[in-house]
């Protein structure tokens, strides 16, 4: 099996090489790769990336302007060779040395795909409503989907390459978490979930997700529950 970490990158260049590094220290059960994308970036990610091009283990890719998360990680899926993909944002607020966990259920046959499912303690909470947001957008999901998973907007999300593609996820934001989330429960198909750390960072150290990103999540979960499925 090969798993391709998808990496989009947008002005992080305070985090990007960390990022990288810790991926690449972490010890995993399976060969991977790290495709990073950097997403129109106006500072100097792209440069910081760049020191890692003679990696054989590193893929960079560069859009000409900014597109958004979802339209970075489109790209970095389409050049990934994996047999499954995983996002790791380069934000720091995600632990590299979780992604072997949600390995563990697909490499024991037990699911195809896998969601890092995050506690949102005190000490790891951005704010109170941005957890009461992103609580709100995953009971939305349950009701409409008749599902009941924990955390839709979580970064870590496990699944088949191919059946990420197929799935044709056109959300350029933030949305395409909603978006993926509810053509899966549509689908009939629901995620392993496996707890991972968390850390939020604050507006200050360059959170960009905002209240509109909510409102367009829940948006996007409507109109694919009211979408007829293809036949």
């Amino acid at each position: 099996m090969l798993l391709s970490i998808l990496v989009p990158v947008f002005n992080e260049e305070r985090l990007a090489a960390g990022t990288l590094k810790e991926l690449l220290a972490v010890e995993f059960p399976c060969e991977t790769e790290i495709v990073a994308v950097d997403d129109g970036s106006r500072d100097r990610s792209w440069e910081v990336l760049q020191t890692f091009e003679d990696n054989p283990r590193v893929r960079l890719i560069r859009h000409d302007r900014n597109r958004g998360k979802g339209a970075a990680i489109r790209t970095a899926a389409k050049a990934a060779h994996g047999d499954h993909v995983v996002v790791f944002d380069a934000d720091g607020e995600y632990d590299a040395n979780d992604l072997p966990r949600l390995l563990t259920p697909v490499l024991d046959g037990k699911a195809e795909v896998v969601y890092g499912s995050r506690s949102f303690g005190s000490h790891s909470a951005y704010s109170f409503w941005y957890v009461m947001g992103n609580k709100g957008i995953t009971l939305a999901a349950n009701i409409l989907f008749n599902s009941y998973i924990s955390d839709l907007e979580t970064c870590y999300k496990l699944l088949p390459r191919q059946m990420y593609l197929d799935l044709n996820i056109r959300s350029g934001g933030f949305g395409m978490e909603a978006e993926l989330t509810a053509k899966l429960l549509k689908m009939g198909i629901r995620p392993y979930e496996v707890p991972i750390s968390y850390t939020a960072r604050s507006r200050e150290e360059g959170k960009k997700i905002t209240w509109t990103d909510g409102v367009q999540a829940l948006w996007l979960l409507g109109r694919e529950r009211v979408r007829r499925s293809k036949r």
